[in-house]
């Protein structure tokens, strides 16, 4: 599955690479420079970023899951409980 972005996202992405290259490196890049080493970072390093962001999800929802039975439980036939209690 390749990772895109969209139209702004890429713009975006795409003036942020150039601004970079030009305040911490003290050089300018062209467009297409910029959008071959924003599709580098895509194919190379975006899988890695977006694995890492689905195992943390994961291991969020299982954690919300394993607390489900005291978070989501009710107690049953307790109507006369309460009524014996008075």
């Amino acid at each position: 599955m390749a990772i895109e972005l969209s139209d702004d996202a890429s713009k975006q992405a795409l003036k942020s690479i150039r601004k970079y290259f030009d305040e911490k490196l003290e050089q300018e890049i062209g467009d297409l420079q910029a959008r071959l080493l924003l599709d580098f970072f895509l194919e190379e390093l975006a899988p890695t970023v977006y694995n890492r962001a689905i195992f943390d999800a994961q291991a969020f929802v299982q954690e919300r899951v394993v607390d489900i039975d005291a978070t989501c439980f009710e107690p049953e036939f307790d109507y006369w409980k309460q009524d014996d209690r008075k």
